[in-house]
């Protein structure tokens, strides 16, 4: 299954949601109730949040017993790395072409 670049965007558009994977990615798999603890809003909202997160295959989960872990899923943020590489080699080549404009003006 494959996600869009604007569903991962959106996903950690929200403060919160990326307070929540960052911390997951510094600090490895936690639980809901780590999650929540350090998270400052209540468990139903933080587990709204790792939902969405979830959705755009940012973090995964684990269940053992009666608690889940979530950890963050290996490549996850390849799509937008590489959206970074694209755009950032269209504007290195625009303000190429740019300086060149410039420099046939000043001659």
């Amino acid at each position: 299954m494959t996600v869009s670049r604007d569903a991962l965007f959106r996903s950690l558009a929200d403060p919160t949601r990326r307070s929540i994977f960052e911390r997951l990615c510094r600090e490895g798999e936690q639980t809901v109730g780590v999650l929540t603890a350090q998270a400052g809003i209540s468990q139903p909202a933080v587990s709204k949040h790792l939902g969405i997160l979830k959705q755009a295959r940012l973090v995964q989960d684990r269940h053992e017993g009666r608690q889940t872990h979530y950890s963050v899923r290996p490549g996850a943020l390849a799509p937008l790395a590489d959206w970074t590489s694209e755009m950032t080699g269209f504007w290195e080549s625009r303000l190429d072409d740019l300086e060149d404009l410039l420099k046939r003006m000043d001659q």
